[in-house]
């Protein structure tokens, strides 16, 4: 496999923190995988929970947030490398807000269902 051209600039940084890097984003991968997880459980498994409609719309949610923390987590990760080649301070991210915005909203909307229910 060709090696990107971003690998190629700066200096290696120290083993341990690429390792640390990479072990961030497997939690991220996780966290994702856990959100897809969520939103094909509460599709398949919530059946005193209705309108159904708002529920698939949920599900479609959720699931559209597992698959945008997978491509959050890579960018975050590629852009976390490239700093540490650069010897420049980490980027921040705008996956932290986006998660606690929609966690907010699908826990929102579950609890105002549960409640009408």
């Amino acid at each position: 496999m060709r090696e990107p051209r971003w690998r190629q600039s700066g200096e290696e940084p120290d083993y341990r923190f690429s390792l640390a890097n990479e072990r961030t984003f497997l939690a991220w991968i996780r966290t994702a995988l856990a959100v897809l997880a969520g939103g094909v459980l509460l599709e398949q498994f919530s059946t005193k929970l209705g309108p159904h409609v708002v529920l698939v719309i949920l599900a479609v949610v959720l699931a559209l947030l597992g698959a945008s923390l997978s491509v959050l987590a890579y960018l975050r990760w590629r852009a976390n490398e490239i700093a540490m080649r650069q010897r420049k301070p980490l980027p921040g991210t705008l996956a932290l807000p986006i998660v606690s915005a929609v966690a907010l909203v699908v826990a929102a909307t579950i609890a105002v269902l549960l409640i009408i229910q």
